[in-house]
């Protein structure tokens, strides 16, 4: 009898496990993905100078102008803003900033865009952007890339003295130089 009792009880637990397991609630995939661009690029390279968290927006046949809008701050990707981490101190533009992670924001623009690094960290958007909190802006030129990207793309390529940052999206495309500060 006591284990016909003890049985019938580990069932039951059985049962009411499972179906607390099956009540979870897993969302679909994102519609603009989170990828993180980092240099050096290699994964086994755990020696990184720069990282940058980001969320990846298709065009799906919508201009460029209509999601960048020109001479407005933008989140530089989808959802939340960008993060970028400096693992040590850059020169970015004419100012040194320290490591760090920080917001990174852009102002896109016909030939030039601005690119501006926040205090202000894990934010939605640029709907809460202040540039009282700027740490750095800097300009990035713009030029056109010989094959389209669908998916809004940060890249980092090595350059003399540190590395240039790379957005790109459509056939659009802006280098920023971040250069290395001797220690």
């Amino acid at each position: 009898m006591k284990n016909k009792f003890l049985s019938t009880a580990l069932i039951a637990l059985a049962v009411l496990f499972t179906s607390n397991m099956d009540a979870q609630k897993f969302s679909d995939l994102d519609k603009s993905p989170m990828d993180i661009a980092a240099y050096p690029s290699n994964y086994r390279e755990s020696n990184k100078l720069v990282k940058v968290a980001y969320s990846r927006p298709q065009l799906k046949e919508r201009p460029l102008s209509e999601l960048t809008p020109e001479g407005k701050v933008w989140r530089t990707g989808a959802n939340e803003a960008a993060e970028i981490t400096l693992y040590q101190a850059m020169k970015i533009g004419d100012k040194i900033v320290p490591a760090g992670t920080y917001s990174l924001f852009t102002i896109p623009g016909d030939t030039t865009w601005t690119v501006i690094l926040s205090s202000d960290v894990n934010v939605w958007g640029a709907y809460s952007y202040n540039e009282a909190n700027d740490i750095v802006r800097t300009t990035g030129k713009v030029t056109k890339g010989d094959d389209a990207l669908e998916a809004f793309s940060i890249a980092f390529e090595e350059a003399e003295g540190g590395v240039h940052m790379f957005l790109g999206w459509g056939t659009m495309r802006v280098a920023v130089p971040f250069m290395s500060v001797p220690m």
